[in-house]
């Protein structure tokens, strides 16, 4: 009785505050709130209070909650682009991989891709700052996002009406257990959160002595054979960031058998990308090694540290290996609002002292 007393003084406000913190990126329990927000409407329904409109007015507040704080990350993305995917990646659990799936979703599917964003773990918080930096318009942005979200808050209020008795029924059980239960929950999550983090840190533990550096790469470019440099960036990515190390060629993990079929599993690769702590090259490397590639390391840092390091980069549109990648590079990136990353103030290998630079 407490849970429904609380949802009929605060509810509105519960409502608002939760939805828009959770699309801030806060760790707060959004589609739990809203349904037991909607079997408490239902239950105090059936004291005559009504269903409809409380259920509307409720779906309101949660697609303005919602779409303020995805207001936020847009223009966050629309002024700071690359930066600002980088940072609201560390906000999730599954950051090795949550920017590299949203980019490819979004390449395919463009802003359409908010109307489902909310329903898939990670998709929504990488998308709404992609479509920024992408350059969707703000009404546009609105509306689809506002579309997603009502969807969302729907099916989340619609399952606690249907599912009222059942809840009330889970409550009352969970009432009687007292704090036993909250120490139930508290420690799954925490069983999860550590699973999670002993994951990621048994594959960077496997993985720190098999790594290169930005500068023994550079001098790798100096010797024959030369390494093979894989890109592993989405499109997408290419299109925020048009600018490669030189003689990298553009390769994705979902074409292993191609790979295979094209590298002699004997030579020297070197994977690269832009995501954070470079988790997406060294999942690349150990996939390759387990099929039996036999040196195959990541590049400590990826491209941003090569280009920190002031090594040469190089420009999409001056590759001639791959002219529909470049075609489609320069039409999606007049979309972007914002300047791309400039090659300016690198420096090329003889510049540096390497006699040999025009082998890179």
């Amino acid at each position: 009785m407490l849970l429904h007393d609380l949802v009929d003084r605060f509810g509105p406000a519960i409502v608002f505050v939760n939805v828009m913190g959770a699309a801030l990126g806060l760790p707060v329990p959004a589609m739990p709130t809203l349904i037991v927000v909607g079997a408490s409407v239902e239950v105090m329904a059936l004291r005559g209070a009504g269903t409809l409109w409380p259920i509307l007015g409720m779906l309101a507040l949660a697609v303005a909650g919602g779409v303020l704080g995805d207001l936020v990350w847009f223009q966050g993305g629309r002024r700071y682009g690359d930066r600002t995917l980088k940072t609201i990646c560390k906000l999730s659990l599954s950051r090795d991989t949550c920017v590299k799936k949203t980019e490819r979703f979004f390449g395919r599917w463009g802003v359409r891709v908010l109307l489902v964003a909310k329903f898939i773990p990670g998709l929504s918080l990488v998308s709404v700052p992609l479509a920024g930096a992408m350059g969707v318009r703000l009404r546009s942005f609105i509306v689809h996002d506002g579309a997603g979200v009502a969807l969302w808050a729907a099916v989340g209020l619609g399952l606690g009406v249907a599912f009222a008795a059942e809840l009330e029924m889970l409550f009352a059980m969970l009432s009687r257990l007292g704090r036993q239960a909250g120490m139930v929950v508290a420690v799954l999550l925490a069983a999860y959160i550590a699973y999670r983090w002993w994951r990621r840190r048994a594959l960077m533990e496997t993985l720190e002595k098999a790594r290169v550096t930005v500068d023994e790469l550079y001098a790798m470019m100096e010797n024959k054979p030369l390494p093979t440099i894989f890109d592993i960036r989405s499109r997408e990515k290419r299109v925020l960031d048009p600018f490669v190390i030189p003689g990298a060629v553009f390769a994705d993990e979902r074409e292993l058998q191609r790979i295979m079929s094209e590298y002699d599993p004997a030579q020297k690769i070197i994977i690269y990308c832009s995501c954070p702590n470079e988790v997406s090259a060294a999942w690349m490397a150990k996939t390759l090694r387990n099929a039996g590639f036999k040196d195959v390391v990541p590049l400590t840092g990826g491209l941003d540290a090569w280009r920190l390091a002031g090594f040469e980069v190089a420009p999409l549109t001056e590759l001639g290996d791959d002219p529909v990648m470049t075609d489609e590079v320069g039409e999606m990136a007049a979309m972007c609002p914002w300047p791309v990353k400039s090659a300016a103030g690198s420096r090329s290998l003889q510049e540096a002292g390497f006699p040999h630079g025009d082998r890179a």
